[in-house]
This record gives C-alpha cells, structure tokens and sequence, in this order.
C-alpha cells in the first residue's frame, strides 16, 4: 500500500477543489473517479459556458434539513474568493439574469482551471480508478483498494462523489454507499432542479406548445419563483419550474401566473369595450404568445366574438392566465435533474471543516451532503466553499 495524506473520492468541483487546497499546504493528495474525464457536471453546466457562482450567494439560496449548515463554509470561501480565483487565470465571464457569471467561451475554462492548480499543488489524478474497498484503521485513516489493484493508506479520506442527478455522465450513489458503512445518516434523496410532468391529457396539450416559453410566477408551499418557464413534449420546465421542483413534495399543485405584469381581466375587459368585434384569442395575444393564447381560449370554448362574452367567462378565462392552477404526476426525475435534494445528514458533520462527528479523518463534501442549492451558480458555489473548507483540514 503507497501511504498518502489525503485521498479524495470524485473529480468533480468539489473534489478538485479541496484537493488543491489540501495540496497547497504540502499534503500529499490523490483523486480518484470512476469516470474518464473529470468534472463531467461542469463540462455540461450553464449551456457549455458553466454558470460558476452567483454574485447574490446567501445561506437564504440553500436547502437542508439544517438551515445554519452552509453559513460557515460560505463565509469562509465566498462566491467573490471564486470570481478572484477566475480573474486570476484570465477567464473572461459575463453577468447574467439574476447575478448568474457565466464564462464567456467555454466551461471547459473552469475545468481547465482547476486542473492547473491541481497540478501546481502537487496533485496526483487518477481517472477510470473504482473503489471496491474502504476500511477504517484502527490506528486512525484508511485502507482503499480500487477494482485496478491500486492500493492506498491514507489520513484523511474525504466523498466528493457527488449525488444522483444525471446518471448518463457517471452519477452513482456510491457516497450515500461509504456514508451508510460507517453508520451516518442518510437524508432521504429525491431529484430536485429538474422539469415537472403532468397526466396524458394535459401533456398531450402541453405538447401543442412544445417550444413556447414565458415569462411566469411559479408557486407552490408558499414558496415562488419569477423566472422563465418552457412548455415542452413532455410538460414544464424552464427556470422557473426548475427551482419550484426542489420544493413541490408529492401531490401538490403548483399555481403559475402566465403574465404577471398584467391582470389577463382587465385586458379582456377593455378589449371588450373598446373591441368587441375581436376574437377572445386576439386579445390574449396581446398578452401571451398566440400558439398559447389560442389554446386557452379554445379550451374555455370562447369562440364569439369577445363583446358576445359574458364577463363570468372572461374572469375564468383570466383565471387561467394569471393564477392556472395544475397538478404535476411527477418529474423527470434523476436522468434530467440538476441536482439532488437531501444526502448525507449534516448533523453528522461538522459545519466548520466537513469532518464527520463519528468518523475522525472522514469527510463528505458537495452535492452528497444535505445541501442543495438554487438555480444559477449557488451549487457550484456550494461546492468550491464546502470543498474549500475540507482541503484546510483534511
């Protein structure tokens, strides 16, 4: 067995960037991943050109089972440490709606990036290496053998594995796996960031506007976003719908404000008076694109002119633009989400250095842990502060 101090399980941005930080301070470090490439969800992320951080990250931007938990590690690596960290490599970035930076060519930059400063700690990466077996040593670290016959004792053991979201680039759920063996609890998973679906009939609507996509409110629990929401083949998604995923439970409804600019009653009343020979569906093309305005009012039967409409009909009709209410079956689940809500419990670890309270040298850092954020950088930004706070100790 080749002794090190510090193994890190997952290439991802987590893993990379506690592995540089752990290098720089003269800790021998190897990363393993089971994939070919690393940082495969970077690669992918923002479009190709990586949504890397959010100018507005707050602990507010984070969910968990233990609200306080991201604090320490978001104010000891802020999203501003990271931008620092891209400035400094010459990374042009731009920003867009609502604080997201994205890098203005690729998000192969960012990878690129860190695999730099990888290098330039001293740290060893080892691709296409799957872990078959850990044992705790009694005299304190690990034993870690890989299916390759690579073998490794190390001090400090750290899960940057990441969580379930997007199987096809290498997603497994082997951190929840090592958690599990050394008795830590497990948070309930479930697909979160990811496009809701809806029951045949109203799919098969939904189909009709394949492509379509407005600016909407989206709530649900109380809870509601204003971002972009995209009809598609197979129901919703879109900004919107993406962050009210992460907290519609199973069985509840969503209500969605297609113009939220506007009241749809107040337009349809005036047109009435001012217009009465119009088609209803003309009038609500004002307001919404005409693929959909088309279908709302095909859907009420408003077929007459709108000054033969009855204005009980025209405030249900409104009610469908600005508070349509509907209930998705389910979501796309683990194949299209971002990301995945629940994890390792954080009561498990410590909030300052991610080091597990029952485990001494263990630790789990990124998307594995009860930690999800929005839409928009948070979760990267979650991963290079969680990420940077286990390379201090580790």
């Amino acid at each position: 067995m080749k002794k090190i101090d510090v193994l890190v399980i997952g290439a991802g941005a987590a893993g990379l960037m506690c592995a540089i930080e752990a290098g720089k301070r003269g800790r021998s470090v190897v990363v393993v991943d089971h994939s070919d490439k690393p940082a495969e969800k970077i690669r992918i992320s923002g479009g190709g050109r990586c949504n890397f951080t959010n100018i507005h990250t707050s602990p507010e931007n984070f969910i968990s089972q233990n609200k306080r938990f991201c604090v320490s590690a978001l104010k000891r690596y802020t999203q501003h440490d990271f931008v620092e960290m891209v400035n400094r490599h010459n990374i042009g970035w731009h920003e867009k709606t609502l604080g997201q930076l994205f890098c203005d060519e690729s998000s192969f930059q960012i990878i690129d990036m860190l695999l730099d400063e990888c290098d330039d700690a001293g740290v060893t990466i080892r691709m296409n290496t799957e872990i078959s077996n850990i044992i705790a040593r009694e005299d304190g670290g690990f034993d870690v053998t890989t299916r390759t016959g690579a073998q490794w004792t190390c001090q400090s053991l750290v899960v940057a594995c990441g969580g379930l979201s997007i199987p096809k680039i290498g997603a497994t759920g082997f951190g929840y796996q090592i958690a599990r063996q050394f008795g830590l609890n497990i948070i309930p998973t479930r697909a979160a960031l990811v496009p809701l679906t809806f029951d045949p009939d109203l799919r098969a609507q939904m189909g009709q506007l394949s492509g379509i996509s407005v600016d909407a409110v989206v709530q649900c629990n109380k809870k509601q976003f204003r971002e972009g929401l995209l009809f598609t083949h197979r129901g919703l998604s879109g900004p919107s719908i993406l962050q009210i995923s992460s907290y519609c439970d199973e069985g509840d409804g969503i209500v969605v404000n297609l113009n939220p600019d506007e009241d749809a009653f107040d337009v349809l009343k005036s047109a009435k008076s001012e217009n009465p020979k119009q088609a209803v569906h003309t009038v609500l093309s004002r307001i919404l694109p005409n693929r959909l305005a088309q279908l709302i009012a095909a859907r009420h039967e408003l077929e007459r002119p709108i000054g033969e409409t009855g204005d009980k009909a025209l405030r249900k009709l409104a009610m469908d633009v600005n508070q349509w209410a509907v209930m998705p079956n389910g979501t796309e689940g683990y194949r299209t989400a971002e990301v995945t809500l629940g994890g390792v419990d954080t009561n498990e670890l410590s909030s300052k250095t991610m080091e597990s309270r029952k485990v001494p040298g263990l630790y789990f850092i990124g998307e594995v842990v009860d930690v999800t954020g929005h839409l928009g950088g948070f979760n990267f930004q979650w991963a290079w502060s969680s990420g940077w706070s286990a390379g201090q100790v580790a």
